[in-house]
């Protein structure tokens, strides 16, 4: 099998938004619609799968709780590393011209306009950069949430006011499609899916 690499400016998709939206759900379902529309094909990488493992073992290591992904401890000694580390998987994808989907929240990256910059992320200065970020009503977040039964979610629903906080919409970018995920729309996803492969 061969992999079709980007014959044009790589590509960075990404998938964000807060937990319990669907990110990763949608993520999957898009990838083969992008890889029809744009005849190329996309290193797929999520957060969770790619640091979930780690992650958890440190913080058994550190605080005796695998699922802590909440803690100022964690916030303040992991979670930037992760988003390193996953960025620079994405930046050697890249500069190799294979064209890579993030999955992940993001949200302190895309604040900061780091996300929208190809020379601070270090990546091809021709890369096209498009985001999808999944909104999701809070309350509707939040039962998916407890439906879901992910002991990483235990410390957001102990401490729901708290975590809403860190619940903050994106800026106004035009690399940006906003995508409610309340109620799934096959038109609104083929538009989402056309922005992420122009």
């Amino acid at each position: 099998m061969t992999c079709k690499l980007s014959t044009s400016a790589p590509r960075l998709i990404l998938f964000a938004g807060h937990a319990g939206t669907g990110k990763s759900t949608l993520a999957k379902r898009a990838l083969p619609l992008i890889v029809e529309k744009t005849g190329e094909d996309f290193f797929f990488l999520d957060k969770d799968t790619a640091f979930g493992a780690f992650s958890a073992h440190v913080m058994q290591l550190t605080t005796n709780n695998p699922n802590d992904r909440d803690s100022p401890f964690y916030l303040n000694n992991l979670r930037d590393w992760e988003y390193s580390g996953l960025l620079d998987i994405a930046r050697e994808n890249l500069l190799l011209g294979v064209n890579v989907i993030l999955v992940g929240p993001f949200s302190k990256e895309i604040q900061s306009g780091k996300m929208f910059s190809p020379p601070a992320l270090g990546i091809p200065l021709e890369t096209s950069i498009r985001l999808a970020w999944i909104d999701l009503e809070e309350n509707e977040a939040k039962l998916r949430m407890q439906k879901r039964a992910d002991p990483r979610d235990d410390w957001k629903l102990a401490h729901w006011s708290q975590y809403t906080q860190r619940r903050i919409d994106p800026p106004e970018n035009p690399a940006i499609f906003r995508f409610d995920n309340l109620q799934f729309n096959e038109d609104l996803f083929a538009q989402l899916i056309n922005h992420l492969a122009q």
